[in-house]
């Protein structure tokens, strides 16, 4: 009824879909895919104590950023799945999707925005606006379990039960959907950046080297593994000796890596298993038949999968396009103005 009183209804489509991802914020136009990818970011120089100049956002600021790498903040608007900075915020999706509308020849479109589960009412807010701004004329929002499902192939329109895991850049969600209503979510402040701070920690406390974080993303892409016995695999890699100061060469192993993750990962399965104690019976028998569905740069890493299947002795597999899963959900959800209608969140 509020969706009617205030004109929301989404009963002829949707024109573009935004996933604003902690790590990378994807766009999608309807019938044409995904059209934008870029790290969500925006780069900053300090002209005075309280004022901020915006030198680049996306991939244009990380191109400024090498050309004058002293003199650059990096501004991460959306940290842990959390908006933390709301001007940095705007910034960005102004300038996203004003980079989108030019390049397609696109006015006042109607925007669909994916959000983690659970956000505040402030947050919903400021990104409406934000798209309010940048020349939409209708912003719609939905949770990003539901569109990382419908991304992933889930039926989720049946009865019966489904459980995606969306393990992303700054959270995890763990979520039973069933009626292409989401039953219950275990929001969780854990993915691919703690991933990457616990290697960091790792290699300092027990190897005295200081990496960065491109290099500890790196060693997880490459040697990252929920089972660190398993298939042991190495890597040399060149780092600051935190006792000297100089470059050292040091042979790292995926057993090392792997124990870098072990905390991390054994608190996403102990979330799997709270969020099944939680969902009624008759859908964890669902979910016990149909498995669990990874997807997310998180279900990337080796033996993921494995591990999970070893804890909670219910089948599992990676969405097929895990990276991009919830944008594919986002963007068949623009075809579907019933669905869109059915899953879309009260503002």
């Amino acid at each position: 009824m509020l969706n009617w009183l205030f004109g929301t209804s989404a009963n002829s489509g949707a024109d573009m879909y935004i996933d604003l991802g902690t790590a990378n914020t994807l766009i999608a136009i309807r019938e044409k895919g995904i059209v934008l990818n870029e790290p969500s970011q925006v780069m900053v120089s300090m002209t005075n104590a309280k004022k901020r100049k915006v030198l680049g956002i996306g991939l244009e600021g990380i191109e400024v950023s090498k050309k004058n790498p002293g003199h650059i903040i990096t501004i991460k608007p959306v940290s842990d799945g959390v908006i933390a900075d709301f001007d940095a915020t705007r910034l960005m999706m102004q300038y996203f999707i004003s980079k989108v509308l030019k390049a397609h020849n696109i006015t006042r479109p109607k925007v669909v925005v994916s959000m983690p589960y659970g956000v505040t009412e402030v947050e919903k807010k400021a990104v409406i606006e934000a798209c309010r701004s940048a020349g939409a004329s209708r912003t719609f929002l939905i949770d990003e379990p539901m569109a990382s499902a419908i991304g992933a192939g889930l039926p989720i329109k049946e009865a019966s039960g489904q459980m995606i895991i969306d393990i992303g850049g700054g959270t995890t969600e763990i979520a039973v959907i069933a009626l292409a209503d989401i039953v219950y979510c275990e929001p969780l402040k854990m993915g691919g950046h703690k991933f990457d701070e616990a290697i960091i920690r790792y290699l300092k406390d027990t190897k005295k080297l200081v990496i960065t974080e491109d290099l500890a993303e790196y060693l997880k892409i490459e040697l990252g593994t929920a089972l660190p016995k398993k298939n042991i695999r190495s890597i040399e890699i060149e780092a600051r000796d935190l006792n000297t100061g100089f470059p050292r060469k040091q042979v790292i192993t995926s057993e090392e890596i792997g124990l870098a993750l072990s905390d991390s990962i054994q608190t996403i399965v102990h979330s799997i298993l709270n969020a099944i104690e939680k969902t009624p019976p008759e859908l964890v028998s669902d979910i016990i038949d149909n498995g669990i569905v990874l997807a997310g740069g998180g279900a990337l890493i080796k033996e993921m999968c494995a591990k999970i299947e070893m804890e909670v002795r219910i089948p599992v597999r990676v969405a097929d396009n895990p990276l991009t899963a919830i944008a594919l959900g986002g963007e068949k959800v623009l075809s579907d103005p019933d669905l869109l209608d059915k899953i879309q969140l009260e503002v």
